[in-house]
């Protein structure tokens, strides 16, 4: 099945303690979990998601894919773009998405991820 922007959103937000807004305006939908940034959605042109990655995984995927480049507007050492394409799998997105939301907790304070761990 093929990425698309609504199932990606629908995704990000079945995360535990993850919430969406539009802090950069109308065109890129972010999520963070415990008001830390793991995707931006750009809604404008031609689509595509930011998340966070390992920075050795970053460049093989990058080599691995064409539709995977250095993080548009973001620290190109730890974030990926994907474009999402008719070529970009949904199970690829939500892999990526998981590993993007999973560095992100990693580095959360302690207390930020006993209070996560609380979640319903």
């Amino acid at each position: 099945m093929i990425a698309n922007i609504e199932d990606i959103r629908t995704y990000c937000l079945s995360k535990k303690g993850v919430t969406e807004g539009l802090p950069f305006g109308e065109g890129v939908l972010v999520f963070k979990v415990m008001s830390k940034v793991f995707a931006l959605i750009s809604l404008e042109g031609d689509h595509s998601i930011n998340l966070k990655c390992d920075p050795e995984q970053a460049v093989t995927l990058r080599e691995s894919y064409n539709f995977v480049i250095p993080g548009f507007h973001m620290n190109k050492k730890h974030w990926n773009t994907i474009l999402l394409t008719e070529e970009v799998s949904a199970d690829w997105v939500n892999s990526w998405i998981d590993h993007s939301y999973e560095l992100v907790v990693k580095k959360l304070k302690k207390s930020e991820q006993k209070l996560l761990n609380s979640v319903e």
